[in-house]
């Protein structure tokens, strides 16, 4: 079965790796990681799900309020947000919700109306837009939106469109007539999705059922549970697949438990026929995601250093603020100019770093440090790049011309935490910093506590013998270094300083005790 996988080359594959911990789901195009999702089971679905909420407090300094959803830090509901959106006759700008997009015009209200409409302790609906990250709560609407297979319904909305990521006319067109002669209900918009290009009414009609059937179900929970609570929930990550990455240009899906294998195949056939045939079970010896390169290829996407075909390199730091992204040139010589070098460098960093974005997740401010360009068209050229690059891209990007200082400025936007933030944790030697002391600056803060230490028992007429618990590396600078330093300390405080290594301790720690009792003068455990 597999050997016919390998003898031809696909354009576009769906992996999944459906365990009972998490479900991982890796996009390849040509073998070639593109995009990647991770969800685990006991995990919430926070952001999409609609909650029935209970207002805390207005900060009117803020322009926001204050919401109990029934999670553990209030979400954060700006007053912009605290009523649904106005229609104005703009067409939709984003295929994949409407959190993406900014086709409506809000109704702005003043402190007052506010405190009118909305007191503390009144109830209100409201959708999840960005999942709580650090210590900030969850960012939420009360503009609501639904998305199906190839519509996206709004409630209390009355916009009808068609995404404007459809560019074809004679489509658009198409779309627009099947739109109009839909049975939708007056208290509804309803947006087409990219995915709905090509398809037929008929598809239309009952994706549009499915929505009705969901937003039906929501009314009954807000009438029936009390606030707060969750009444609606996004579909777990592998009902997400099929419905938003499931498109005609995916070769197949391979899945590796056997019965997510029918519950997908289940939801495709719902799909098309088509779509049905397109799901194979995976069940070969090795674990499904090194079978087909992602392991490795994941590993690689949260190194600080991404390496380039060229020879060159670019650098992440993700920060709270912000995500630095350093490139440079590395071992590549080119085949022109100097250049010319540069600008092929940078070409392919920028393709890289939108992918590198997908793939981890990360969003917020981004700056890029290209390598400086003297032309003006070069410039020009990488900018464009990245702005293509970032066009499959389904998280709203901004980007800025390239400045006089040669920094590419742009934001992602933020929904949730990122990759590397979910799966990994602080260092708890260095503490996030990706740094050590070395053991130079070891022993200059070693000597200065034996100094204070020394000086101290020397005044209050305390004898001085004192024993100095270091890591090896430390002690090893200590004896080869900086023994004739110790000495004279020794000499100068008419003191006895001994040494002891202990390989289990940081390589930051160190302690200073009483040679005699064994009482502790000073240590940095705590630090």
């Amino acid at each position: 079965m597999f050997g016919w996988f390998r003898r031809n080359k696909t354009k576009r594959e769906i992996i999944i790796n459906a365990e009972s911990l998490e479900t991982r789901v890796a996009v390849m195009e040509n073998g070639k990681l593109e995009e990647f999702q991770v969800e685990h089971p006991t995990q919430e679905r926070i952001v999409g799900s609609v909650y029935k909420g209970r207002i805390q407090n207005l900060e009117h300094d803020l322009q926001a309020a204050f919401v109990d959803i029934g999670l553990k830090k209030n979400a954060f509901l700006h007053y912009w947000d605290m009523t649904p959106d106005v229609d104005f006759g703009a067409e939709y700008d984003d295929d994949s919700s409407r959190r993406g997009g900014r086709p409506f015009r809000k109704k702005r209200m003043s402190n007052e109306e506010v405190n009118k409409l909305f007191p503390a302790g009144s109830e209100i609906i409201v959708q999840v837009t960005k999942g709580p990250i650090g210590t900030k709560g969850p960012r939420i609407t009360a503009s609501l939106s639904i998305p199906g297979r190839y519509l996206v319904m709004m409630p209390g909305a009355r916009l009808k469109g068609v995404s404007r990521k459809i560019e074809d006319e004679n489509e658009r067109h198409r779309l627009k007539k099947i739109l109009a002669r839909l049975p939708i209900p007056n208290d509804l918009g309803l947006i087409i999705r990219t995915a709905g290009s090509g398809a037929s009414s008929r598809s239309f009609a009952r994706d549009l059922r499915g929505l009705i059937s969901t937003w039906n179900n929501i009314q009954k929970a807000i009438q029936d549970k009390p606030a707060p609570a969750c009444i609606y929930q996004e579909p777990d990550l592998i009902e997400r697949v099929v419905r938003d990455w499931l498109t005609e240009d995916i070769d197949r899906i391979v899945i590796d438990d056997k019965d997510q294998y029918e519950r997908i195949r289940e939801i495709a056939s719902q799909i098309s026929r088509s779509a049905k045939s397109r799901i194979y079970l995976y069940d070969g010896d090795l674990p499904v995601f090194d079978h087909y390169d992602v392991e490795r290829q994941i590993s690689e996407a949260f190194l600080i250093k991404v390496n380039l075909k060229s020879g060159g390199y670019i650098v992440f730091d993700e920060t709270e603020a912000l995500i630095a992204i350093d490139v440079n040139t590395g071992r590549h010589k080119g085949r022109g100019s100097q250049e010319e070098a540069i600008y092929e460098v940078n070409t392919e960093a920028v393709e890289e770093v939108a992918r590198q974005l997908r793939l981890r997740n990360v969003g917020g401010l981004v700056v890029i440090d290209l390598i400086d360009m003297k032309s003006k068209k070069h410039q020009n050229n990488v900018y464009r790049t990245l702005k293509a690059a970032l066009k499959r891209d389904k998280a709203r990007t901004n980007v800025l011309p390239i400045s006089s200082l040669g920094l590419l400025e742009m934001t992602r936007q933020r929904v949730e935490e990122s990759i590397l933030s979910s799966l990994y944790i602080d260092c708890p030697y260095c503490h996030g910093r990706g740094h050590v002391k070395s053991p130079l600056g070891m022993s200059v803060e070693v000597q200065r506590q034996i100094s204070a230490a020394m000086r101290k028992r020397k005044k209050n007429n305390d004898s001085i013998s004192l024993q100095i618990l270091v890591h090896p590396t430390v002690l090893e600078r200590l004896r080869r270094e900086d023994e004739d330093i110790l000495v004279e300390l020794e000499s100068r405080f008419e003191g006895r300083l001994t040494f002891k290594s202990d390989t289990t301790k940081h390589v930051e720690f160190f302690a200073i005790n009483d040679a005699v009792t064994g009482e502790t003068i000073y240590t940095n455990a705590e630090a």
